[in-house]
């Protein structure tokens, strides 16, 4: 059981989480693998463009990234609850630890490589789903879990910002595979302080049947209650209309004649609109007030991206992508209203599912960008997400209104 001192319904700012020794661990150990993360997507992919000077197959290597998410994240999700969650991350940490030392190795085809790092993207929804459920145990399950997930997405989204300029000036200094090295370091670091600085807890739940049988009933448990696949649709539809303008940045900045700079300006103004929206409403609204913005905001959220109809200029341009990130906020609602509708012993699988649907749709999101810019131009693809998207918000929004209520009370996935 959580520490109840800790569970305080007046908001204290993010600062008071880490008066959590179990938090701090976490925190400390998920900026660490993320750093680990982005540095190897960075060197594997200059490693693959030097061994075999093919562009397609540097690329491959980031979208590698997204596409075995989908199938970790549902075949795998029911060691999140079955094995005791801090085996459950160590090991994963342990896992692409050792699968980025194999990388290293010299003379490695580039097939092994790739397999790698498919392996690499298949324990990853794993991890996350497991850390996200073990916050519960660590922060229980109110304003402090919501907290602490958006105090994650924090850092993440600054990886963006600055993981890849300091991953390149790392690629300066030391060759791709040295870099590799420095990922095995920073995984085998995240295992440590997990290990060491959070309780061994046992498992969710029992495991009466395989382990594949087990994360596809558990899927379908998830799945079948009205209000959590809402809220799950809530979390996944948003962001692949929302990486629409992050896919097509390169040539719209080409359109506008801004050269680098205004694409790495592109690059960067949704993360900082989303970690000011985030900061703002994690460290300056009550959680009710929160929750009650919850759905106008999700539904306003990609208006701005139909002003690219009217074909704006850099500075516009920034601005709507700016306004467009800090309506992310929404997310400190859903997360609230997700933990509380899904019952304990599902809570891991459910938030590996959430994880993976999460990464494939992005992925999905960006290759359709791509497909209908073709046909439409870079601004009306824009455009046309913002507005589609927005429909498809209003609608979801409508269905979770139907199905307030229900959190907490329905647990009929449970036959309870």
């Amino acid at each position: 059981m959580p520490d109840q001192t800790l569970v305080e319904p007046t908001p204290l700012g993010y600062g008071r989480l880490f008066a959590v020794h179990e938090f701090r661990a976490v925190f400390a150990a998920h900026a660490l693998s993320l750093l680990g993360l982005v540095v190897s997507e960075l060197a594997l992919s200059v490693l693959v463009y030097d061994l075999t000077g093919s562009p397609l197959l540097s690329a491959l290597t980031f979208a590698l990234g997204f596409l075995p998410y989908l199938a970790g994240g549902t075949l795998l999700a029911g060691v999140a609850d079955r094995f005791p969650a801090r085996r459950v991350l160590v090991v994963c940490d342990l896992v692409c630890a050792g699968c980025v030392a194999l990388m290293v190795l010299p003379g490695a085809h580039i097939a092994v490589l790739l397999a790698l790092r498919c392996a690499v993207a298949v324990v990853s929804p794993v991890f996350q789903g497991t850390r996200m459920a073990t916050l519960t145990d660590i922060l229980g399950d109110g304003d402090l879990f919501v907290l602490g997930r958006s105090l994650l997405r924090i850092v993440s989204q600054s990886a963006l910002l600055a993981g890849y300029g300091l991953g390149g000036l790392l690629l300066v200094v030391v060759s791709p595979r040295q870099a590799l090295l420095i990922t095995v370091g920073t995984f085998c670091a995240s295992a440590t302080l997990l290990r060491f600085g959070t309780r061994r807890r046992p498992a969710r739940a029992g495991g009466g049947s395989t382990l594949m049988k087990d994360s596809l009933k558990g899927a379908r448990q998830v799945l079948a209650d009205r209000r959590v696949r809402v809220l799950l649709l809530l979390f996944w539809l948003p962001p692949m209309f929302t990486v629409v303008p992050e896919a097509l940045a390169a040539p719209y900045a080409d359109d506008l004649g801004a050269g680098s700079t205004g694409l790495g300006l592109l690059m960067c103004a949704l993360p900082v609109g989303t970690i000011a929206g985030e900061l703002y409403a994690g460290a300056r609204l009550r959680p009710a007030a929160r929750e009650r913005i919850t759905l106008p905001l999700v539904c306003c959220t990609l208006l701005p991206y139909a002003g690219y109809a009217l074909h704006p200029g850099l500075a516009v341009s920034l601005l709507l992508l700016l306004v467009s990130g800090a309506g992310s906020a929404y997310t400190l609602g859903l997360d609230q209203w997700f933990v509380r509708a899904v019952p304990d012993e599902l809570r891991g699988r459910a938030m590996t599912l959430l994880t993976a649907g999460l990464m494939t749709i992005q992925g999905v999101g960006m290759a359709l960008a791509g497909v209908v810019a073709e046909f439409a131009g870079v601004t009306g693809t824009v455009a046309g997400a913002g507005i589609l998207g927005t429909v498809c918000c209003v609608l979801l929004a409508a269905e979770a209104r139907r199905t307030e209520g229900r959190d907490g009370a329905d647990r009929h996935m449970t036959g309870r």
